[in-house]
């Protein structure tokens, strides 16, 4: 019952947030450019407390995170070819004497292609690869991931509804969601929901995934991206979720704000759970991971 809501619940906050209504639907036409159309956003943002002597208390600390946002379209006669970029890292030292820790990793790449079936529909085939650049580690300073492990690759083929270059919904009812955990370290303890000692796990099911992006006034733009995965052969009731935001503000020409939200829900990835607050982990199992990035600098948007 919980799943169900978490889901219920990134759907309606979806549909709030977009407000695309059938009416605003019937009003967007195609892109009807023909050939490459580019743009995206490269930002870089940090920041720094430096104390001596302050009888107040706290830590010196130092700060950094940069973000790239890309994306490539190719209109053609029968056809279109999309393909989106997203990077992300960060790191964070706190302490004259601390280790630098992440706090932000990413790597996603897709790349979709669709031939005209009728209007605004498409027969797509879609491949999505995501990773990250760097190991990770627990508080503890556990090795816990690292460049490919986890890896995730999604391929799939359906339909897909898009009505102009800013929505778009696939479904598409044949798909392969495969996990890699490239370290044996890691895949000898089962992370990331692989069988001990195996490095690759497939699963085949059903995939959803709806994108919308839209200029909420001249100078805040707005994107997210919704992705459901149903394994058919093993739990399918328990579905998969990766939802993500992106708003930015822009300031002035190359200074800008970005608050970047990720919300994870994957049924094959055990967490350790503290029920009772007292730092000892009585149990393992999926839970629903979130993760906010707020970041202030020097951006390039085109």
């Amino acid at each position: 019952m919980k799943k169900i809501f978490i889901l219920g619940l990134a759907l309606w906050s979806f549909a709030a947030i977009g407000q695309v209504t059938e009416k605003e639907l019937s009003k967007l036409k195609p892109d009807s450019i023909i050939g490459w159309k580019s743009g995206g956003l490269i930002q870089i943002g940090g920041s720094q407390v430096s104390l001596t002597n302050w009888i107040a208390g706290g830590q010196s600390s130092v700060a950094g995170n940069g973000l790239v946002n890309l994306f490539a379209r190719k209109t053609m006669q029968k056809a279109v070819w999309e393909n989106f970029l997203d990077l992300g890292y960060g790191l964070i030292r706190q302490g004259d004497d601390a280790a630098w820790r992440k706090t932000d990793d990413r790597i996603d790449f897709t790349s979709k292609y669709g031939r005209f079936m009728r209007e605004n529909w498409n027969y797509t085939g879609l491949a999505n690869f995501r990773t990250q650049f760097t190991e990770g580690v627990s508080d503890d300073g556990e090795r816990i991931s690292t460049f490919m492990a986890p890896g995730y690759f999604i391929a799939a083929i359906g339909l897909e509804y898009m009505p102009s270059e800013n929505f778009s919904f696939f479904l598409a009812p044949f798909s392969s969601k495969n996990t890699f955990v490239m370290d044996q370290e890691l895949a000898d303890e089962g992370a990331f929901g692989v069988e001990p000692g195996s490095m690759f796990r497939s699963e085949f099911g059903g995939y959803f995934r709806m994108s919308y992006k839209r200029d909420i006034m001249e100078n805040i733009s707005f994107q997210t991206r919704v992705e459901l995965f149903s394994n058919y052969l093993n739990n399918p009731e328990n579905i998969d979720v990766n939802w993500e935001v992106l708003l930015n503000l822009r300031v002035n020409k190359y200074i800008s704000t970005t608050l970047a939200t990720n919300l994870i829900y994957d049924d094959d990835i055990a967490i350790p759970v503290d029920r009772t607050g007292d730092g000892i982990q009585e149990s393992t199992g999926p839970r629903t991971q979130f993760k906010q990035v707020l970041t202030v600098g020097l951006a390039v948007t085109f």
